[in-house]
């Protein structure tokens, strides 16, 4: 333990480690909230309005970041060396996903009759007006994260989401009989909108000015045009994943009933949960390597070894606690969504693998080779999920994300290797021959 705590101590002092930390402590929190969250919603309202909830949540999230998750990747790329333009790149990121969410918003509301029944709860001016106003507020709660992130101020994410996932809870409860038709939703939005304030207060009033003083020595920031170029490789791909990520449980929404996707859902969150590990680990190192190029090598092979010795313990007792943890909510969830957590939690161990070398990817540049990466990976899902579920319904999720990633791990590995093996001088490395090698 003494040994695994000095590297812990010495990994704080890195910053690609320190944000690394913070991220999955907010990744921690937000399970754990999150878990209690849906608990109380299980416990409180019926299982139709627990299933509505979850199936529009997850609807807006999927509007919300159809620009935003494509910044995700931008920001934490160019914001390290934004200088003087760092305002300037995170408002046009805040007004470009908020647009984007908000007409693709419009469009699903003019179309509601086309969606099946669990959406009909969106009907009306009212309804609609709010679900609108949503996905513009989580568009900028999106990408408040990976600004601190980018700014390398990351360890002010997990209070963030703590002290929104408290208030949401409360407010959860306080709805349960003073709206049980729509309360979920409400209670989700409601905090998430007064987060916004203090949160950009602190990234505009504080962090912003700091970080432009610290690189007022970047000679010539990145342009517009540049970073167009990348969000012109990337989008494609990060349109990709997101199909993964929110499109597929939406389609599953228009397939079964509500009290059925709400079982579905609860499993596909907590496992999405342990996804998430993976995803944030990358990020932090997107931006290092944003700022120390010649690291990445060495980056990439420490995020590796970081990542799996946090997350393989986490999928173990995933896999074999599945039932008790899923009974937790109820025993019709440990029925219909064992399986399906037990899938998509063992399909985490390639994504750590395909997460750190996109993160490569984007240090370098390489925005042609990320998004044939994502697209591939997105295609291979979304084929084998349709083609599956007939026969093994909703678990056929499970199945298609397990295959399609295991087979796009095996894909990339040859090129990870190369990364991973290469000394600081950008030399190949043939002393260094494991990924797993120091």
């Amino acid at each position: 333990m003494s040994s695994i705590r000095r590297r812990i101590l010495r990994d704080l002092r890195n910053p690609l480690f320190r944000n690394g930390y913070a991220l999955m402590a907010n990744t921690a929190i937000t399970a754990t909230l999150g878990m209690g969250y849906w608990l109380l919603a299980a416990h409180f309202f019926t299982p139709e309005e627990f299933g509505r909830g979850q199936a529009v949540i997850t609807l807006m999230r999927l509007f919300a970041s159809l620009t935003a998750l494509g910044f995700v990747g931008a920001l934490a790329r160019f914001l390290p060396v934004a200088g003087r333009r760092t305002p300037e790149l995170i408002l046009r990121g805040y007004g470009l996903a908020a647009a984007t969410g908000g007409v693709a918003a419009i469009g699903f509301l003019l179309t509601l009759p086309l969606w099946g029944k669990t959406y009909s709860v969106l009907g009306g001016f009212g309804p609609g007006l709010f679900f609108l106003g949503s996905v513009l507020v989580w568009a900028v709660f999106t990408l408040q994260d990976v600004v601190l992130t980018g700014l390398r101020k990351a360890t002010w994410v997990p209070l963030n989401n703590l002290v929104f996932g408290v208030v949401k809870m409360g407010l959860l409860v306080a709805m349960a009989s003073a709206l049980p038709d729509g309360g979920i939703f409400v209670s989700w939005m409601v905090p998430t909108a007064l987060a916004l304030i203090p949160v950009n207060w602190l990234i505009f009033g504080v962090v912003v000015p700091r970080h432009v003083k610290q690189t007022k020595d970047v000679v010539e920031p990145p342009r517009l045009r540049e970073v167009g170029r990348f969000l012109a490789g990337d989008f494609p791909g990060t349109l990709s994943i997101l199909a993964i990520v929110y499109l597929v449980p939406v389609v599953v929404a228009t397939q079964v009933g509500e009290a059925t996707f709400g079982r579905f859902s609860m499993a596909h969150t907590l496992a999405s949960m342990i996804e998430l590990l993976a995803m944030n680990m990358a990020v932090s190192l997107t931006v290092e390597g944003s700022f120390e190029r010649s690291q990445l090598a060495e980056n990439c092979r420490r995020a590796l070894r970081r990542a799996f010795m946090i997350i393989v313990p986490i999928i173990v007792v995933a896999i074999a606690g599945a039932p008790l943890i899923l009974t937790i909510f109820g025993t019709e969830f440990a029925d219909e969504g064992t399986t399906l957590l037990r899938l998509m939690s063992l399909a985490v161990l390639p994504r750590v693998l395909i997460e750190v070398y996109l993160s490569a990817l984007r240090a370098q540049s390489e925005a042609r080779k990320l998004a044939l990466v994502q697209m591939g990976l997105a295609g291979l899902v979304l084929v084998s999920t349709v083609a599956l579920f007939p026969t093994f319904g909703v678990n056929a999720v499970g199945y298609g994300l397990l295959l399609s990633e295991l087979l796009v791990a095996l894909l990339i590995f040859r090129s990870l290797r190369k990364i991973l093996n290469y000394h600081q001088t950008g030399q190949p490395s043939v002393a260094q021959g494991s990924p797993g090698a120091s």
